[in-house]
């Protein structure tokens, strides 16, 4: 029997106790599969999300938008980039239903207060990107399968009206996907300059820093890698304060149990059900025999920077994107974030997890080995 379940009845002596009395400490635990989806009132507005550049996504973009529009009677947001495509812009049939949309700009414009949930039409990475429009709190999120892979994305396009009647009718499970909130402070190294009596700018040769910080909400994962460079990346691994390795290699992973079946599942990590509140550590190439992916408690902070005999430096990417350099003196600070990503199930979270398993990943498969008869035994 698991720790987890004998916990229930496992007896603690109080140290500050009087009488040396006993209480008994229960731990309960919440069945994923009791999350569910419920509004406080009826949701009117939708972000619709769709793979740009994807010929085979058009039809059933316009199906989803019609019938939102005009069935259902919601406020549809569509992001600008998506409505230059000619085959939609150009579309006389669909120019109706164009000037209904609410439109945006990413980086630009902040719709986080306006859209009830969202509705990703593509891949994997559609969920991400929903995921990196949102910097605090998400909007739950219904993910159809359009894409290659398909991991993040239950539904299938071919019942979408009714699957998603029942969402607006708030009848779903959901899976609370943890973020990572990374924090990147880098050190700006300008020269001090000086004026003389002419006016003219001199510069002494003597240097001054500045720190410029920015903050990213990460679904997946934050990779470190040696970027362009042929040597070794060398950097120190910081967990709440405290120095605990030097990653010497390609690089290292730190991932959500969400990204744990990405990148760092890839490299050899485990894979870990969303549910699960952790963090990954996992190195890319390694130059130990010794260093194995190693999970954390969720609640931990981690940082990483350049070691101080580093040959190089290094470069940094959140979720495959924002791809940056880190230099001497530049720190990346990582925590589990407050604001998750709230991903509505096709049946529940357990079930569509191991499905995703064996479907995308086809975890576990092999051929079944020949039944042993009576008669074979006394070979």
């Amino acid at each position: 029997m698991c720790t987890a379940m004998k916990i229930n009845s496992y007896v603690l002596q109080e140290a500050s106790g009087s009488h040396g009395e006993n209480r008994v400490w229960k731990w309960h635990i919440q069945d994923p599969a009791s999350q569910r989806l419920t509004w406080n009132k009826p949701p009117k507005s939708v972000l619709v999300i769709k793979k740009v550049r994807d010929a085979s996504l058009l039809q059933p973009f316009k199906e989803l938008c019609m019938f939102l529009t005009e069935v259902k009677n919601m406020i549809v947001y569509v992001e600008n980039k998506v409505l230059e495509d000619p085959a939609i812009s150009g579309d006389e049939n669909f120019g109706a239903i164009i000037k209904k949309f609410c439109t945006f700009r990413e980086d630009l414009d902040d719709i986080s207060n306006r859209v009830d949930f969202i509705i990703c039409l593509g891949g994997d990475g559609t969920l991400l990107y929903a995921s990196s429009l949102f910097q605090e709190s998400v909007p739950p999120v219904m993910a159809f399968h359009l894409g290659s892979l398909g991991f993040l994305t239950p539904f299938k396009f071919d019942t979408y009206q009714s699957q998603v009647t029942q969402i607006i009718e708030g009848n779903a499970a959901i899976v609370l996907r943890s973020r990572l909130k990374v924090r990147v402070l880098k050190e700006n190294w300008e020269k001090k300059a000086r004026v003389d009596e002419k006016g003219i700018i001199l510069t002494n040769g003597d240097i001054e820093s500045s720190r410029k910080a920015v903050q990213y909400q990460v679904l997946n994962e934050v990779v470190v890698d040696r970027g362009p460079s042929s040597y070794l990346s060398n950097v120190d691994l910081f967990l709440d304060g405290h120095l605990i390795t030097t990653v010497q290699g390609d690089g290292v992973i730190v991932s959500t149990p969400t990204g744990s079946t990405a990148y760092a599942v890839a490299a050899g990590a485990s894979m870990i059900h969303p549910n699960v509140p952790a963090i990954m550590i996992t190195p890319i190439c390694p130059h130990s025999l010794s260093f194995r992916p190693i999970v954390v408690p969720a609640g931990v902070e981690l940082k990483i920077m350049l070691s101080r005999d580093a040959r190089n430096t290094a470069w940094v990417s959140f979720d495959g994107r924002k791809r940056q350099e880190i230099c001497h003196g530049d720190s990346i600070t990582i925590t589990t974030s407050c604001f998750p990503v709230p991903s509505i199930c096709f049946r529940d979270p357990v079930n569509d997890w191991f499905e995703s398993l064996a479907q995308c990943l086809h975890w576990n498969v092999r051929k079944k080995q020949n039944y042993l008869s009576s008669e074979d035994e006394e070979f």
